[in-house]
């Protein structure tokens, strides 16, 4: 068995000091084998630079992927396609730098796959999720059994017909973007693990991660406001997957939902008991 952890939106500085704090232990503790996260919101709410990558790098996320904020900063354009752990939605157009997928290994040498696509409901109209996936899914071939897909999209009917769409194709398909936890974590009938959205990695006494005050102003009076990446109460959503080496299959799909002061615990408890 190989177990996956996906962690939901990184959203900022807290997201990034919860990984920094809690990944080693969250590995230690539930016995990860590989570590993917979606990192598109990294820098101050609104993309990813180079060296915040290579920092999530550092902390032991092996592929980070992205969406609809990929080139939010434009110093990433050049470091994209040298970077083939740096994913961004596979079916953007031809052309556009950088890659939909990767294949990585674990410690003991098993490959896993992760792709990432993007919705088009109520986002930029680019091509087809449904028929993208499955071209690299097709590239992908025999070098590796377990698929992750990273599916970013903001309606959950479209989410949750990608998930019907790839029922027994991929080992999960997990939903990223929307920034709020589902609860509705399951493995389909043919053996994929589902998920609508693991919600974001960053500060929840906000409005999806930015400063409540100023959305809650600028629904009140459709003034432009400045919008800031919030501090408050920052949790890490994630979700744990257990995978069949020999058929791809997920065995179980588990919802983690951590506060700070529940990974400063679990970091300080595998400390002492070392």
């Amino acid at each position: 068995m190989t177990r996956l952890l996906f962690i939901g939106d990184i959203v900022g500085r807290p997201g990034r000091e919860l990984v920094r704090k809690g990944l080693a232990a969250i590995v230690a503790h539930h016995q990860i084998d590989l570590v993917v996260a979606n990192g598109e919101n990294a820098a101050a709410g609104f993309g990813i630079t180079p060296e915040l990558a290579e920092e999530l790098f550092a902390r032991g996320v092996h592929v980070i992927t992205g969406g609809n904020h990929s080139w939010d900063k434009r110093e990433i354009y050049p470091y994209m396609p040298t970077q083939p752990r740096l994913l961004r939605p596979a079916n953007f157009p031809a052309g556009t730098p950088g890659h939909g997928r990767a294949i990585v290994r674990t410690a003991t040498g098993v490959p896993v796959a992760v792709i990432n696509v993007m919705g088009r409901v109520f986002m930029t109209a680019i091509d087809d999720p449904f028929t993208g996936v499955l071209d690299e899914i097709e590239a992908i071939g025999d070098e590796a059994r377990i698929i992750l897909v990273d599916f970013h999209a903001e309606a959950t009917s479209e989410k949750v017909a990608m998930g019907w769409h790839l029922d027994g194709r991929v080992t999960a398909v997990v939903g990223t973007h929307t920034h709020v936890p589902t609860a509705d974590a399951r493995v389909l009938p043919n053996g994929t693990a589902y998920i609508t959205d693991v919600g974001m990695t960053g500060p929840h006494d906000s409005v999806i991660g930015v400063d409540r005050h100023a959305v809650v102003q600028r629904f009140l009076t459709a003034l432009p406001q400045r919008f800031e990446t919030a501090r408050e109460n920052p949790r890490l959503n994630a979700v744990i997957i257990d995978a069949d080496e020999q058929t791809g299959r997920a065995l179980a799909i588990e919802r983690l939902g951590l506060s700070l002061d529940e990974i400063e615990t679990l970091a300080a408890t595998l400390e002492v008991s070392r």
